[in-house]
């Protein structure tokens, strides 16, 4: 089949999308050579046609922020999470097991419920624990899951601040109000600061470690804390004991109960303190059977002749209470009875007991002077070491 040259170039012009004039032979190489050029697709014709007004900023000098600090800044930029990171974050939603938090990642962070509080409260809901908007530092305790989103907790913040507070009150050797939160046969469980403490049953002031216990608030010690073991033990009755030793003095007239006898006297019960009545300190006469005179139970009246404040122990008297010598054998409660009025009297009597003891030593020292002046008066200015130092010259020159 032949085609003439005029048919070939209307073929080429058709498909090229180019009509070419027919009449030279240049306009045939040009229209061959535009053939093979190329060529442009339906978008981007219609993205050269219509893509806008494109605004050419000449002069960038007077702006404030460059290209170069824009990448600088992004570069500075740290977007990664790690774990154990402290974070803030703000509470947008409330979840079904949880709570939502933008911390400003690629994804939300989820708050578990059991991460919100150091200290849950049984029946407590999501809304009233955490306000939507709320602000709060949270601790990342997970790696990103395949959605991209972390959890977080309030909890390890709180854990954290709470033995920070606990091993600085016990630096200070304070006393504290902690509620009891169960009991068991060793003891009680108290909150401290939100963290469980032990109570040990020997250590309560007054009362057993019952269910009746539960609710209460008591003043506390510390006994041991030890971060390794997350382990803290407290004590009621060394803080009770150091309350009232401050408003205890020598001389103090208290009431106790006596919870046991020893060969050497008994132990008396003083608000949760124990006080030592020696039987040398029971009367002035000689005792032969102490379970004769006071017996386990009995409620008595001693003066305190001397205590320990750091330990917690005080050294009790009867003797010192009896109006007359021996009556404490005849008449106990006559001689508790009597107890203030009697103390006053021996208070007294010390009293003037000590002042003829000064002026006793008033005189000894005035004698002295005397005798040292008379000393002087004589003229014998000598000095008394002064043979001992002669010797040892000697000796030493020898």
């Amino acid at each position: 089949m032949k085609f003439h040259l005029p048919y070939i170039l209307l073929l080429a012009s058709q498909v090229h999308g180019y009509v070419a004039p027919l009449n030279t032979q240049q306009s045939v190489s040009s229209t061959f050579l535009s053939a093979g050029a190329v060529q442009l697709t339906r978008f981007d014709r219609l993205k050269q046609k219509y893509k806008g007004v494109s605004n050419v900023i000449d002069d960038v000098s007077d702006l404030p922020f460059s290209y170069d600090d824009f990448e600088e800044a992004v570069q500075a930029t740290e977007y990664s999470f790690n774990r154990n990171d402290i974070v803030k974050g703000t509470i947008v939603q409330y979840d079904s097991q949880g709570a939502i938090v933008d911390i400003g990642a690629k994804a939300s962070a989820f708050l578990p419920p059991g991460e919100m509080s150091l200290i849950a409260v049984q029946g407590q809901t999501v809304e009233s624990l955490l306000d939507l908007e709320s602000e709060h530092s949270l601790m990342i305790i997970s790696e990103e899951d395949e959605n991209g989103q972390l959890l977080v907790s309030i909890k390890r913040i709180e854990y954290a601040k709470a033995w920070e507070n606990v091993l600085a009150m016990q630096t200070n050797d304070d006393v504290f109000d902690a509620q009891v939160i169960a009991v068991n046969r060793g003891g009680a469980i108290c909150l401290v600061e939100g963290l469980r403490a032990f109570l040990p049953g020997s250590h309560l002031t007054g009362q057993l470690p019952t269910e009746d216990l539960v609710g209460q608030t008591l003043k506390l010690k510390f006994l041991e804390v030890s971060t390794e073991n997350n382990k803290i033990v407290v004590s009621n009755r060394r803080a009770v004991v150091e309350q009232q030793m401050k408003d205890l003095s020598r001389g103090d007239v208290i009431q106790g109960v006596v919870k046991a006898l020893k060969p050497y006297g008994a132990f008396v019960e003083v608000g949760g303190m124990s006080g030592l009545l020696h039987i040398s300190q029971i009367s002035y006469d000689r005792i032969d059977d102490l379970e004769k005179v006071i017996s386990p139970g009995m409620v008595v009246k001693c003066m305190i002749i001397d205590h320990d404040k750091v330990n917690g122990r005080i050294a009790l008297s009867t003797k010192t209470l009896e109006y007359e010598p021996g009556v404490m054998l005849q008449d106990p409660q006559k001689v508790f009875e009597r107890a203030d009025d009697t103390a006053k009297e021996y208070h007294a009597r010390m009293e003037a007991e000590r002042r003829a003891r000064e002026e006793q030593n008033k005189d000894i020292v005035i004698s002295l002077v005397d005798d040292l002046d008379d000393d002087d008066e004589d003229g014998d200015d000598s000095d008394p070491l002064k043979e001992v130092s002669d010797s040892l010259d000697s000796i030493l020159q020898s």
